[in-house]
């Protein structure tokens, strides 16, 4: 039976982390060894945003150290992983490039929606209690160096998960010139918290009955209470004990009595008291400290995905809950955005063949169509554009910061006009070609899907769309009047076929594309001729101003621009095909 080695490395806020584990489908995954590196990179990246170089190169050892560690064991595969403070660095590319030249390591830097994901996928893995624990209210804390997640789970659903910038070393960096003015800082670190825990308690909490807190990270159950972890419960009484037993005490004697490097025991007042405060406000009676961490979730999703395991809890499903209540928050109508992605979920489903994409663009465009009202919130007007802010300032738990720009982006071009690549990066937009394509994609169907719902009445229960000979047929499942659809589907034909007829009219009835008596000069009519050969009945062309200049005009289908204008310049010459984008405003004053 086959067996691999796998490791995982987690280069956090304050400490460099490398598990090793086995895996197999007998036995799925199990460690074979855990090490970490107190370094705290966090601790200049949230000040000025920078690590500095002497920082730098312990973190290259270190690595150097973990490659030759890895090698000791045998590991075929490894992911390593930055977390909070790589997010936060202001020239992160530029970082990750060094660190790869000196340890050929290349490091993904996990969005805070990517990185708790994973992190609950190791608690949903080796806890078989979990899915029997989250079909009542339950909270998820896990507090970083950098940042708090909290998600809400109930009736063996995610509800929300949200980020808030209250890491216990990033909050001993802002308060560390007050602590020393104060003999109360466990007083000091609650007011400082206490404006972010008001916020969040009256958005999120008004309606929630939390009956559960599971604590992720192994930070608390190694260090903090090793003593209470036989069952992995700690109760309500045993934290507080603990609790009023530790906040007043420096820094030393806790690393002293803990037996903990000095760095680690400055970190763990402002985690008891950032946790004490959210078990209040949850009015929670115990926690459950599994003891897993990052490194635990990355193995998990390895060996997920290279199918040694099988997970018994639907994770896709989460992340379509999270979407559907991300679109309530913004009062979408649930019966159209739930008929349109039904709608682009046929449409996907029957061009297979024809578009290529896989599972994964799927559940993207479901999100996509889930939420792309959502901006009618804030601007009718400006519908569009809002949706894009919107969601690209929401943290969707398990999608990557580029998933949610693809999703962003077909959202945003549902209803602006679609631009081509090159003009991306002047509109903020970074996403490689590969995924503008699918973007393209992804569009047309969501456009399609939403027009078929135009009148918010799901009129259509079900499209299949087929291509036969080029041509696109769509069969339409609806016992209702569906004038309105069918029309503003004819409608975005029209303008094209407008297009066609005009041109034909210059170059066929006029004649105006050749010079009076020069018939051998026919430079026009070939260009014609190629690229109506060329677009193959998709899209249109024409003679573009006065037929002497010789300039033609051709409406390309996004995805076919590249092949479009390779065949025009292999067949003319190099360099005569222009892509053009035009601006959804005509003149201006300026």
């Amino acid at each position: 039976m086959a067996v691999m080695t796998f490791a995982a490395i987690d280069i956090g806020s304050y400490e460099v982390s490398m598990k090793i584990f086995e895996m197999s489908k007998r036995i799925g995954f199990r460690e074979l060894n855990d090490v970490r590196y107190s370094l705290e990179i966090g601790k200049g990246v949230y000040s000025d945003g920078k690590i500095d170089s002497e920082m730098l190169n312990v973190l290259c050892e270190v690595l150097n150290d973990f490659k030759r560690l890895m090698q000791d064991f045998g590991v075929e595969e490894y992911r390593v992983c930055g977390t909070s403070a790589f997010r936060e660095l202001v020239n992160p590319l530029l970082i990750i490039e060094q660190i790869y030249q000196r340890t050929g390591m290349k490091i993904e830097i996990l969005s805070s929606a990517e990185q708790h994901f994973l992190g609950y996928k190791s608690i949903a893995a080796i806890e078989k209690g979990f899915k029997k624990m989250i079909q009542k209210g339950t909270a998820i804390l896990d507090v970083g160096g950098g940042s708090l997640q909290v998600s809400l789970f109930d009736k063996d659903a995610l509800v929300t998960t949200q980020g808030l910038k209250m890491g216990s070393l990033r909050i001993r960096q802002r308060l560390q010139e007050l602590e020393k003015t104060t003999i109360h800082y466990d007083k000091l670190v609650e007011e400082f918290i206490r404006n972010d825990l008001m916020s969040f308690q009256r958005l999120y909490l008004k309606d929630k009955d939390i009956k559960n807190v599971i604590l992720m990270g192994d930070f608390i159950t190694d260090m903090i209470f090793q003593e209470e972890m036989e069952d992995k419960i700690i109760t309500r009484e045993e934290f507080m004990k603990r609790y009023e037993d530790t906040v007043g005490k420096s820094v030393d004697l806790l690393a002293q009595e803990m037996e903990i490097d000095p760095e680690y025991a400055s970190l763990v007042v402002p985690t008891m008291v950032v946790c004490r405060n959210f078990i209040d406000i949850f009015n929670a009676e115990s926690l459950w400290a599994p003891g897993v961490s990052l490194l635990d979730g990355i193995a998990y999703d390895f060996a997920e995905k290279k199918k040694f395991i099988k997970s018994v809890h639907n994770f896709e499903n989460d992340i379509l809950v999270t979407s559907k209540n991300i679109a309530k928050r913004y009062s979408s109508s649930k019966s159209h955005i739930q008929g349109t992605m039904n709608l682009c979920l046929n449409i996907f489903d029957s061009m297979k063949k024809v578009h290529g994409m896989g599972a994964r663009e799927r559940l993207l465009l479901q999100i996509a169509a889930l939420l792309h009202d959502c901006g009618k919130y804030i601007s009718m007007e400006k519908v569009s554009e809002c949706s894009y802010q919107i969601i690209m300032s929401t943290d969707i738990i398990g999608l990557s910061f580029m998933e949610r720009q693809m999703i962003a982006c077909a959202v945003r071009f549902n209803n602006s006009a679609f631009v081509h690549y090159d003009e991306l990066y002047s509109m903020g937009i970074a996403i490689d070609r590969e995924s503008y394509i699918k973007v393209a994609k992804m569009t047309a169907i969501l456009r399609l899907a939403n027009a078929m719902d135009r009148s918010h009445y799901q009129k259509v229960k079900g499209i299949k769309a087929v291509l036969k000979d080029r041509e696109l047929q769509m069969i339409v499942d609806s016992a209702q009047d569906i004038s309105l659809e069918l029309g503003l589907l004819k409608d975005k034909e029209a303008f094209l076929n407008l297009v066609k007829e005009s041109g034909r009219s210059s170059w066929e009835l006029l004649q105006n594309i050749t010079p009076a008596a020069a018939i051998t000069h026919q430079d026009m009519a070939v260009a014609l001729a190629v690229a109506e050969k060329a677009l193959n009945g998709k899209g249109a062309c024409r003679v573009h101003g006065g037929g002497f200049a010789g300039t033609i005009q051709a409406f390309v289908p996004v995805e076919d621009v590249c092949e479009f204008k390779k065949t025009m310049e292999t067949m003319l010459s190099e360099g005569c095909c222009h892509v053009l984008s035009i601006r959804p405003a005509g003149g201006l004053i300026l």
